[in-house]
């Protein structure tokens, strides 16, 4: 039970829209929450972002951080953040928009909000135009909570370094944590993993590894989505042909395709014959509308926010369950920590298996907590939540 001190406030604490002097473009900064004066929540760029938008997302992130709470651990959750960009990020002005964003919001990367890729932007570019906004590290507000700051930047920089079968560890480790949820949900079922049919949206840095990720598990992965339109193959994508073949948007060059591949639409991949949805693209994909069509058992949230509320009651009244982005996408913001702080080190095994063990474990309780409950996982998600954050707040106190 919460009560109004620790329960999530209603309002954010810092609520910013900024506007780009050169271009007009608009830009926003949500700050949810703190904790120990810190927060943590990436930063995205897509044509249409809007601050509502944001601040979901910065709520999104407060309730991921603590879901990741384990007092024994040596990584303390922060508080929930979100930046955002009204820009697509393939157009020529994006990367200034992006450097002049950042050297407007210098003072608070540098005092409470740590950031670092999201939708539309790779952790290479953020870090390059950080650089040149005269920022030492785009997450360099956590540093002063740090045991041994030199070891543990030391620790970080070289976990980004490692690269494992031509992609780096930094971008596996969040479709591991996908991967994980959906093979928890099919062992809960019980439905093998050998053959069960999948279908992903988006082949960029969370698409691609759980894409890789499953379909080393023995999972069938039928189709796949990029800006172009739909690759389909009932009897199986060569997923790893398709991530050699893609530009640096995730967009496929189609002569990797082989000869029993076909194109279809864009937004064919949420119809086609496929026990799992993995949206991992764009928010807002599945509306009231575009559900009634889909006829996967689950769908396994790894975009931020891409299942509408009414839709979700629709496909939840006809037995699809959607396991939400707050749990499925965490693992990549708390590898971030959990690296940094030192309960993982730059080895992959270690870190595949830290997100395995993790991931695996808060699905379970998720799923045990919405069947004991009689809910939606997204419902027991936040209830969970809720339980844990009066925990932070009475071990690290209340920052409003």
């Amino acid at each position: 039970m919460t009560t109004s001190k620790t329960a999530l406030s209603p309002a954010p604490l810092i609520n910013l829209t900024w506007t780009d002097h050169v271009t007009g473009r608009r830009g926003f900064l949500v700050v949810d929450r703190l904790v120990r004066g810190v927060s943590s929540g990436g930063l995205r760029m897509r044509a249409g972002c809007t601050l509502d938008e944001v601040a979901s997302l910065a709520r999104g992130m407060t309730m991921k951080e603590a879901l990741h709470y384990n007092p024994d651990g040596r990584y303390v959750p922060l508080g929930g953040a979100k930046g955002g960009i009204d820009c697509d990020p393939r157009e020529p002005e994006a990367y200034g928009v992006l450097v002049r964003y950042l050297r407007a919001m210098r003072p608070y990367i540098e005092s409470f909000w740590t950031t670092g890729e999201d939708l539309g932007l790779s952790q290479d570019l953020v870090d390059r135009a950080a650089a040149e906004a005269g920022l030492v590290s785009s997450i360099q507000a956590v540093y002063p909570l740090l045991d041994d700051e030199a070891a543990a930047r030391r620790r970080l920089a070289d976990a980004f370094a490692v690269d494992v079968d031509g992609i780096g560890l930094d971008e596996l480790v969040g479709g591991c944590g996908v991967a994980e949820s959906v093979l928890a949900a099919l062992d809960r079922a019980r439905v093998p993993h050998a053959g069960t049919r999948v279908a992903v949206q988006g082949l960029g840095t969370m698409g691609g590894a759980t894409a890789r990720f499953l379909t080393r598990a023995g999972l069938r992965v039928v189709a796949v989505a990029d800006v172009k339109g739909t690759m389909l193959n009932p009897a199986g994508l060569n997923i790893e042909a398709l991530l050699t073949a893609r530009d640096a948007h995730g967009t496929v060059d189609r002569s990797a395709l082989g000869d029993g591949d076909r194109e279809l639409p864009g937004d064919a991949w949420l119809f086609v014959d496929a026990d799992v949805l993995v949206p991992a693209a764009v928010s807002y994909a599945i509306d009231a509308e575009n559900q009634a069509r889909i006829t996967a058992r689950w769908i396994v949230e790894a975009a931020n926010m891409p299942v509408l509320p009414e839709a979700e009651t629709l496909l939840a009244a006809r037995g699809v369950t959607v396991l939400p982005d707050v749990v499925v996408n965490s693992g990549t913001n708390a590898w971030w920590w959990w690296t940094l702080f030192g309960d993982v080190g730059p080895d992959p095994e270690e870190a595949f298996a830290y997100t395995r063990r993790s991931m695996r474990t808060l699905v379970d309780r998720m799923l045990a907590r919405a069947d004991s409950d009689g809910t939606t996982p997204r419902t027991a998600a936040h209830a969970l939540a809720a339980e844990r954050l009066p925990l932070i707040t009475e071990r690290f106190g209340w920052y409003r």
